[in-house]
């Protein structure tokens, strides 16, 4: 048996009987998970709401668009950096107190970014988005593993990781409706009152989890020398996410280029999100049983997605199809590629694992958006969806190859 055919465990399983552990999860263990997956959309929400948001805030504050979408490289740069350092510095504290904390902390740098008078405070506020986001994917990333029986993690963290699919789907949506209605402010500030609410739900509902880990600096390297499986990970997410981001930091000028009026972006963004959500929410028993399956269908239908987004869309009607088709790849990308971590690392190493994924899943969107931003400047909106297109096909490429030798 592989590493990564082994079932996932919960990090408490290796110090108590087994036979113990409630065979289901209860109802009080989902609202944990619940919680928890609010603070996953806050999150996620924040990091990428620029994305509805980039068209006002660049015209407001005099920069173009593509230096907007720094407002995603930035995060996605810092984040990288906070994810290792957090489990390092965090290694003895609760996790229910680390996340609380980190949920503060979104809130503020919400607050800040919505009172900035000038790109640069702007910037400076997204900066205290990317130490929540990396530190708060860190430790939320394999949280599942802590709050449910084991035969239930596979769910759970679908359940976890559906508050990235809820960001698409509401969190982006709402917050650029809010956006064209009361200026792009009242959003960071609707924002800001949601991060306030995910810190009670977790200081309610969360148990106690102290922390189990060990984990130095020196460990982060020595995992990714000694498992092929995590390398392979590593090269999955940077591929997956650096193709998304390329193109889907810019699809508000990308729509408004084939012809579609500002006023019916939301609306598209929220078809985006809702296909990604229920996506996610399925992917449950789908990763558990056709993981690198899962990997295979989620490259192909990104990578057509963005090649039919480049040259078939030109009206409502075939861009809501179009995004429907991405979204539902995009839906099952951070279950399934967590899942990759959780299985491929031992219990002890898995906040270790789950870091990792969050310091190249980050640099990967600060690359994306930063490579999109210069392409969009120089060559129009258009160029980035056959970049993100091709990124793609090495996952397809990897999985296909992962499938092939796991049934030899």
């Amino acid at each position: 048996m592989t590493t990564l055919d082994r079932p996932a465990r919960t990090a408490d399983a290796a110090v108590r009987d087994p036979s113990a552990a409630p065979e289901r999860a209860t109802p009080k263990q989902w609202l944990a998970v619940a919680a928890v997956s609010l603070g996953v959309f806050v999150v996620m929400t924040s990091e990428v709401l620029p994305v509805g948001l980039l068209t006002p805030i660049s015209g407001e504050l005099g920069v173009s668009e593509g230096t907007a979408g720094l407002m995603v490289t930035v995060p996605g740069l810092v984040a990288a950096a906070a994810a290792p350092l957090s489990i390092v510095l965090t290694r003895r504290l609760d996790r229910r107190l680390v996340l609380i904390a980190l949920a503060v902390l979104v809130a503020g740098a919400n607050l800040g970014a919505a009172t900035a008078t000038g790109f640069g405070p702007l910037l400076a506020a997204r900066v205290l988005v990317g130490i929540a986001i990396g530190a708060f994917w860190a430790v939320a990333g394999g949280i599942a593993l802590r709050l449910v029986p084991a035969r239930d993690v596979p769910r759970a963290t679908a359940a976890v990781y559906g508050g990235i699919g809820a960001a698409t789907v509401l969190g982006v949506p709402a917050g650029t409706l809010i956006g064209d209605h009361f200026g792009w402010r009242a959003a960071l500030v609707a924002l800001m009152a949601l991060a306030l609410a995910a810190t009670a739900a977790i200081a309610l509902l969360v148990p106690r989890l102290p922390s189990h880990t060990s984990v130095s600096f020196a460990s982060l390297p020595k995992l990714v020398r000694r498992n092929k499986a995590v390398r392979t990970g590593l090269a999955l997410t940077f591929f997956i996410v650096t193709g998304h981001f390329i193109a889907y930091t810019f699809i508000s000028p990308i729509l408004q280029a084939n012809g579609l009026p500002a006023s019916q972006v939301s609306g598209l963004l929220l078809a985006f999100g809702a296909a990604a959500l229920a996506a996610t929410v399925a992917s449950g028993s789908l990763i558990g049983r056709h993981l690198r399956g899962t990997l295979v269908a989620l490259g192909v239908t990104m990578a057509l997605g963005m090649a039919l987004m480049a040259f078939a869309v030109g009206d409502l009607f075939s861009a809501t199809a179009v995004l429907v088709l991405w979204g539902a790849g995009y839906g099952l990308v951070s279950p399934a590629v967590q899942t990759w971590y959780m299985n491929a690392a031992e219990p002890g190493e898995v906040e270790i694992a789950t870091s990792l994924n969050t310091v190249m899943f980050n640099l990967s969107i600060a690359a994306g958006s930063f490579a999109g931003g210069f392409a969009v400047d120089r060559t129009g909106p258009t160029a980035v969806l056959w970049i993100g297109a091709v990124l793609l096909v090495p996952v397809v490429a990897i999985a296909a190859r992962s499938a092939r030798n796991a049934r030899r």
